[in-house]
């Protein structure tokens, strides 16, 4: 089969060429690029005699796959996969595999990461110290003992909910169904709008899809405390991004921080949270840790061997 590694995916040109070796072994072709390219010309030229393509966040609409005509299998070095047609590719029988569980430490990390930061200040006083400035009359705040909900308790949100009983937290949780595990490390599942109104902190690990589209609205929004903080590591579309600005902006909850966006980053420069005060904005780097990588590589590399294995 011809195997075609879209992007780069974090690993080196080494190991691409061990795996070249391995397939190739086996009587398979495999190619790689270096680069990672988004723009649909340059995607086709990759992919279009493929019957099998590892790809990670790129979106891949309709136009795309319409001329990949060999193609029957997609590893897909990601946990998402709202950025691929698969309405396309289950009509045209192209099967569809993601990486579920790699980012799992990397991205609950952050989010408590970010939780800190928002709480102590610290990019906002890492700031203030290089024009010479010093702390004021400044406090921050402490995450022991605070009420934090987390949305979504799938694998990076038990995650979280570990590392946030670690901290003194009291957790409370919100998902469609409830896990023992979850409820077994400490946590209380609530409905949605009770988490919004007591929470000091909510953290989203949902996925993005039709009943999440904006799961955290205006209204939600609203309903948080003014001394409140929302983080985001899930997905953007996952919050209506203008109005968490407003909201920021208004002073109606205390701070935000947000890794993912309604596009992948670079962002424009007037894109409203990049202007809304008391908001730490990340380029979608959650996920990237050199550890997430390397496990990453091995699964989708895993993937496309059992599928050549069938």
């Amino acid at each position: 089969m011809n195997i075609v590694c879209v992007e780069p995916l974090g690993i080196s040109q080494e190991h691409f060429e061990e795996l070249k070796k391995e397939f190739g072994s086996q009587g398979h072709t495999f190619s790689y690029y270096l680069d990672r390219k988004e723009e649909a010309a340059i995607l086709i030229d990759r992919m279009k005699e493929a019957e099998v393509a590892i790809i990670s966040n790129i979106k891949l609409p309709a136009e795309v796959l319409r001329a990949c005509l060999r193609l029957r299998y997609l590893s897909v070095a990601f946990t998402g996969l709202d950025h691929i047609d698969l309405d396309y590719c289950m009509t045209h029988q192209i099967e569809v595999q993601n990486a579920a569980g790699y980012s799992t430490t990397a991205v609950s990390e952050l989010a408590i990461g970010l939780m800190l930061d928002l709480l102590r200040q610290i990019t906002h006083f890492d700031g203030t110290i290089r024009k010479g400035e010093g702390r004021g009359a400044y406090l921050g705040r402490e995450l022991k003992g605070k009420t934090v909900g987390v949305v979504g308790t799938g694998a990076i949100g038990t995650a979280v909910i570990g590392l946030l009983k670690a901290f003194g937290c009291r957790v409370l949780a919100y998902n469609r169904s409830r896990h023992a595990d979850v409820e077994a490390l400490g946590a209380e599942y609530t409905d949605l709008d009770t988490l919004m109104k007591e929470s000091d902190i909510v953290t989203l690990h949902v996925p993005m899809n039709n009943e999440t589209y904006h799961l955290i609205s205006r209204e939600r929004l609203g309903m948080m405390k003014k001394s409140a903080i929302l983080v985001n590591t899930a997905r953007g579309n996952v919050v209506d991004i203008a109005a968490l600005a407003e909201a920021l902006t208004a002073g109606s909850i205390a701070g935000a921080a947000v890794d993912v966006y309604e596009q992948e980053p670079p962002l424009p420069t007037d894109h409203p949270l990049l202007r809304a005060p008391h908001c730490v904005c990340v380029p979608h780097i959650a996920y990237a840790s050199r550890e997430a990588f390397d496990i990453r590589a091995d699964i989708v590399f895993d993937h496309v061997r059992n599928f050549l294995g069938r």
